[in-house]
């Protein structure tokens, strides 16, 4: 299965946010930038005009753009991001050191803000891939998400510290993964950044 997935469209007003599943607005001009690189890439490989997206507005109406021009949209709640419980849509500034801390000193099995553990994410994002068709799958998600695809393509285990997470795939950009049985392989498209804690980053 060879999965082409977009990160979506950088949303409004989420500095200095945890954002997971919380939803957040996207300027429409993104949005359709979005749509329109999707199809014209799917036209340029002879891809299937069929996309698949996260229930969370920020990934769902890219796919409700195609599906106005034709194209099959499926709204599938194992592509969406990372919950992370009461965190989620907080200023970090507003989330106490000793939560953040159990997180860290418990990275893989920690439930932040009593939400979703990265264990329980890379079972998800496992069972999502482990149940694709063979041949392309299109999709627009969520930095969190990829980046656990990223690491179970790779074969690589569960991150046992923040430091061994990678840092987000930059807003609309691609990554391209490949999976074999036996020989499951990533391969990136765009810049590569050092890794960091996710803390840190906006999803």
């Amino acid at each position: 299965m060879s999965l082409y997935i977009w990160r979506h469209p950088r949303p409004k007003r989420i500095e200095g946010r945890c954002l997971g599943r919380t939803d957040a607005t996207v300027d429409p001009r993104r949005l359709r930038r979005l749509a329109g690189r999707i199809a014209r890439f799917a036209r340029r490989h002879r891809l299937p005009r069929e996309i698949h997206v996260s229930p969370l507005a920020r990934s769902r109406e890219v796919g409700e753009l195609l599906r106005r021009q034709g194209w099959l949209c499926r709204v599938e709640p194992d592509l969406a991001e990372v919950d992370f419980g009461h965190w989620d849509g907080r200023p970090w500034c507003d989330i106490p050191l000793a939560e953040l801390d159990a997180w860290c000193a418990n990275f893989a099995r920690h439930a932040p803000g009593g939400g979703e553990s990265l264990e329980r994410l890379f079972a998800r994002v496992g069972h999502w891939l482990g149940t694709r068709p063979p041949g392309p799958v299109l999709a627009v998600g969520h930095a969190g998400w990829i980046n656990a695809a990223r690491l179970l393509a790779g074969g690589h285990p569960l991150p046992a510290q923040p430091q061994d997470w990678p840092a987000p795939v930059p807003y609309q950009a691609l990554t391209v993964l490949t999976t074999t049985p036996g020989a499951p392989s990533p391969h990136r498209r765009g810049s590569c950044q050092a890794p960091g804690l996710p803390a840190r980053t906006n999803r």
